[in-house]
């Protein structure tokens, strides 16, 4: 299978998907990202390590400007400081959304200097004020009374109030353990390198007090895009048992 090929096999599966989704409260999520063959997106926590090549890098930025929105975590925003932008093909720039608890995303961020879109931080800080022009803060409840991180319920819902239909979610790694902890995963497209690290695992605990669940990928398709392994599905968000 030739790149472009498979890259027009990912995009007319993801809009069949999206135009089956029936959900009209929250946006239709793509959970998206690039990991070792271990598992792992980085080294150590808050270093940045980049496994995907040109061609699944242009997969990743189709797949961005199929998406309304584009989500990731104030610890990405620290680390890697992304543009979210498309650039390796045509199409427009989704919406850059940042998960930001204690409202700390830097004025200086290069998603504040978007080139057309005003960055949003979603945060369950109630006295929550803007550090800049470029930054709309959007306030959220927090995810219960003990907690400092907003509710992805809410903040999912207030996505999809202001015109996100369709959210694709990049991490860094809280972030992903969290969307699939919440069961707010609805198709999955990662990148899988050749290579071992042995580091910072993508994925943290999933499972409840006492429990011994599995998400389910199902159907799941896959190719290589230079050589990288590109596999994507449909989760279900139905735990079953192990």
């Amino acid at each position: 299978m030739t790149s472009l090929n498979l890259n027009q096999q990912i995009e007319d599966w993801l809009h069949s998907r999206k135009a089956s989704f029936q959900s009209g409260s929250r946006p239709f999520i793509t959970l998206s990202y690039a990991q070792s063959w271990d598992g792992s997106l980085t080294t150590h926590s808050g270093e940045t390590l980049c496994f995907s090549g040109e061609e699944s890098m242009q997969i990743t930025h189709q797949l961005r400007s199929l998406h309304d929105g584009i989500l990731i975590g104030i610890g990405t925003v620290l680390s890697d400081d992304p543009q979210l932008t498309v650039r390796e093909c045509s199409g427009p720039n989704p919406q850059p959304i940042v998960l930001d608890s204690q409202l700390r995303t830097p004025a200086s961020a290069k998603l504040c200097s978007h080139p057309d879109r005003r960055c949003w931080v979603v945060t369950g800080k109630s006295d929550a004020q803007s550090p800049g022009d470029s930054i709309e803060v959007l306030t959220v409840p927090n995810k219960d009374s003990d907690s400092q991180h907003a509710s992805l319920d809410a903040a999912v819902k207030l996505l999809r109030e202001r015109g996100i239909k369709s959210l694709m979610v990049e991490g860094g790694a809280n972030v992903i353990t969290a969307f699939l902890q919440a069961g707010l995963v609805d198709a999955i497209v990662l990148t899988i390198a050749p290579k071992i690290v042995g580091g910072y695992k993508a994925v943290g605990n999933l499972q409840p007090k006492g429990g011994n669940t599995v998400l389910d990928i199902n159907p799941l398709y896959s190719g290589q895009a230079g050589q990288d392994m590109i596999v994507w599905g449909e989760l279900q968000n139905t735990r079953s048992e192990a």
